[in-house]
């Protein structure tokens, strides 16, 4: 007798602890997680109430490696090609795309409250610091855009009035993305911040607030202005990174998108994810010139140096996006001269793609390598992730809104965890407990100096006494 198509498309799991065989619907090349709940079994002895095994079985995957938390129709990542973004799913006919761009570029001015705030900031920060706070505050004007004053469903309902405020938002923070990056970069310069201008494009326009000094007529390159885009585009989506999932989480639970978003920018921050074309010039300086490299390549290998620019968790070849990179690579070396550390580059990357620790590991160079392409075009190192996080507004507000509008509703994102700490432990007084040493169980004391270390040693009216 021929299977159905039922038991073709399904998963028959056999509980080996009670004999119990269950079938599992595959949809999509995916099973439920929630369907393994039905899967349990009475706790054997001595098992630990924790394991919560007679509640349903759970799935672990420590770092999503192999969880799909979303339907989504946005990106499409196979490991082998490329990727692409598309926020209301389809290219925009020609009266689409005027009506999108100018009023992403009408939104581009901020209040002038802005000002003081980028000027609370001191000289030294960091520009994703600033940026990061920047979008958390925007959100503070526009009461419209908070579930949490204007009722749930807000975003959810996703009838005329609900999208036409979704997407004056959507308008709002890739307008302001550009001039909220070059506020943070004019605080670092010293400058007045400058006005967003009209008549030029979304890229012209951010080169235009961080460099105009004044000067009458002036156009930034066409070649930066160009290759800028170019990068723009290869970086504003990427499919469920760690930063767009970030911008899910936090706005699963219903926040304005201007915090979900703010949330996303902080993800990309690290050193692992948007951090990571900073990190590739900072090892490349440290390599320093071309011969150093086999040097550095053994290093690597013996866990003594660390390797930016190669590798990717989803790309299993060179990133596809990278021969792109360097394309626009030459064309801004042709005005702006090749950066010093590009034959370093060139020489790191000859030596890794011919090793066969690399190839077995399958750390082919990725986008990261970009950096080069901005510190050619005069950016600081610590701007390069601002220049990371300004594109990438556009895919975590397509990922938001797909979320916003999905059927069945939204709901809170609440992973579970395995439970593997103390059971129950009875209350002990304070001055009956023993305590617990090692390097991970005790707080560190920190070693005061300056006005610290000179309080200490004074004595004032209501100074606690030291208690052992």
């Amino acid at each position: 007798m021929g299977r159905t198509v039922e038991q073709e498309q399904s998963l028959s799991v056999r509980d080996n602890r009670t004999g119990k065989t269950y079938t599992i619907p595959i949809t999509d090349n995916s099973v439920s997680a929630t369907a393994f709940k039905a899967i349990s079994a009475p706790r054997v002895k001595n098992e630990r109430e924790e394991n919560e095994t007679d509640k349903g079985l759970r799935v672990q995957d420590k770092g999503f490696l192999n969880t799909a938390v979303i339907r989504s129709e946005i990106t499409y990542i196979d490991g082998e090609a490329g990727a692409y973004l598309l926020i209301y799913g389809s290219l925009p006919s020609a009266a689409q795309f005027d009506v999108f761009q100018k009023e992403v570029m009408h939104h581009s001015v901020v209040h002038a409250d802005a000002a003081p705030f980028f000027r609370s900031f001191r000289y030294d920060a960091h520009p994703m610091a600033i940026v990061t706070s920047a979008l958390a505050y925007l959100g503070s004007y526009y009461s419209e855009a908070n579930p949490s004053l204007q009722g749930q469903t807000l975003f959810t309902k996703g009838d005329e009035n609900s999208l036409a405020i979704m997407d004056k938002q959507i308008y709002r923070l890739i307008g302001k993305a550009t001039t909220l990056a070059a506020m943070a970069y004019r605080v670092r310069q010293g400058r007045d911040f400058v006005t967003p201008p009209t008549g030029l494009s979304y890229t012209g326009s951010f080169l235009y607030q961080m460099d105009h000094l004044g000067e009458d007529d002036y156009r930034p390159n066409p070649v930066l202005e160009k290759a800028l885009d170019t990068l723009f585009l290869l970086h504003a989506d990427h499919e469920l990174n760690a930063s767009a999932t970030t911008v899910l989480q936090t706005g699963s639970s219903l926040v304005d998108p201007y915090s979900a978003i703010a949330a996303g920018c902080a993800s990309l921050y690290g050193p692992l994810h948007g951090g990571a074309n900073e990190a590739v010039i900072r090892m490349l300086i440290s390599i320093g010139k071309p011969e150093n490299v086999p040097a550095f390549i053994e290093a690597v290998k013996k866990r003594e140096k660390v390797l930016s620019g190669f590798g990717h968790r989803v790309y299993k070849t060179s990133d596809p996006r990278s021969f792109i990179v360097r394309k626009t690579a030459d064309e801004v070396f042709k005005i702006t001269g090749k950066d010093e550390l590009l034959e370093t580059a060139m020489a790191l990357h000859e030596a890794a793609m011919k090793d066969e620790y690399f190839i077995k590991r399958k750390l082919a160079p990725n986008v990261d390598f970009c950096g080069l392409i901005y510190r050619a075009m005069g950016f600081p190192l610590d701007f390069f992730p601002v220049l990371f996080a300004v594109p990438r507004v556009v895919g975590w507000l397509a990922h938001w809104r797909q979320m916003m509008l999905q059927d069945g509703g939204v709901k809170i994102w609440r992973p579970r965890q395995l439970y593997v700490g103390a059971s129950k432990r009875d209350y002990v007084p304070v001055g009956e407990r023993v305590a617990v040493e090692g390097l991970r169980k005790t707080p560190t004391a920190v070693e005061h100096s300056g006005i610290s270390k000179r309080k200490a040693l004074a004595s004032f009216k209501g100074k606690a006494e030291a208690k052992l």
